[in-house]
């Protein structure tokens, strides 16, 4: 079961495990404030290499398509220097 947190109207909260079907309250059962259910982030953690705290789905799309539509450097032609004669003795 889950673990929802609610504020009070006084901005103090609290937690609450409830069964998914189970509606939200909307009064505090033990001051009888009215609540409102805080939405919280999911807590997904990611183990292993290849995982990094700065890879998400749109970084790594624009690098991709940074890279394919770049133009190619040109390839620079060098000629080889000129074969040097040994002085002769």
């Amino acid at each position: 079961m889950p673990v929802y947190t609610y504020r009070r109207e006084d901005g103090s909260t609290f937690d609450v495990r409830q069964k998914f079907l189970e509606e939200p309250l909307t009064v505090d059962p033990s001051t009888g404030q009215r609540v409102v259910r805080v939405v919280q982030p999911a807590g997904i953690i990611f183990k292993g290499s290849g995982f990094y705290v700065n890879d998400s789905k749109n970084a790594s799309r624009s690098s991709v398509n940074n890279t394919a539509v770049s133009p190619k450097p040109e390839a620079k032609t060098t000629t080889p220097p000129a074969p040097t004669q040994a002085a002769a003795d």
